[in-house]
């Protein structure tokens, strides 16, 4: 892994809580400024599936209004329906082979609208603003 090297000032009681936390862990102070900096930041897009990765990196872009329009997003109540409709027909091995793909496709919308909005969420928490719970989003 390539390494950068930058210079940064720490607020003076920011800097001893590090030095502490790498005294006690007997870590360099730069091991643990590189973590914290890594914790601290949003999950990277590249650790989701690759079906994801495309919509989940277009969010990093994106202004803080359409990331919360991203955030608050909702499901459709008859594409919820149909999900529902579908799962009971599949446990009941009631489904056609249309259906099972119809299936497999709104699961994986599913998990993409998921997705966007848990990574929208924590892109703006990491820009300084306060999440209401989820079901206030």
């Amino acid at each position: 892994m390539t390494m950068q090297s930058i210079n940064i000032e720490l607020p003076d009681n920011l800097y001893r809580r590090l030095e502490k936390m790498a005294g006690a862990t007997k870590r360099p102070l730069a091991d643990i400024i590189v973590q914290a900096v890594r914790v601290g930041s949003p999950p990277s897009w590249e650790d989701a599936p690759a079906e994801f990765q495309a919509d989940l990196a277009s969010l990093d872009r994106l202004e803080d209004d359409a990331l919360w329009q991203v955030a608050r997003g909702r499901v459709t109540e008859e594409g919820m329906v149909r999900y529902n409709e579908l799962l009971v027909k599949n446990a009941n091995e009631q489904i056609s082979p249309a259906e099972k793909m119809e299936l497999g496709q709104l699961r994986t919308d599913a998990d993409r609208f998921m997705l966007r909005k848990a990574q929208a969420a924590v892109i703006l928490r990491w820009r300084g603003y306060q999440i209401p719970p989820s079901d206030k989003l």
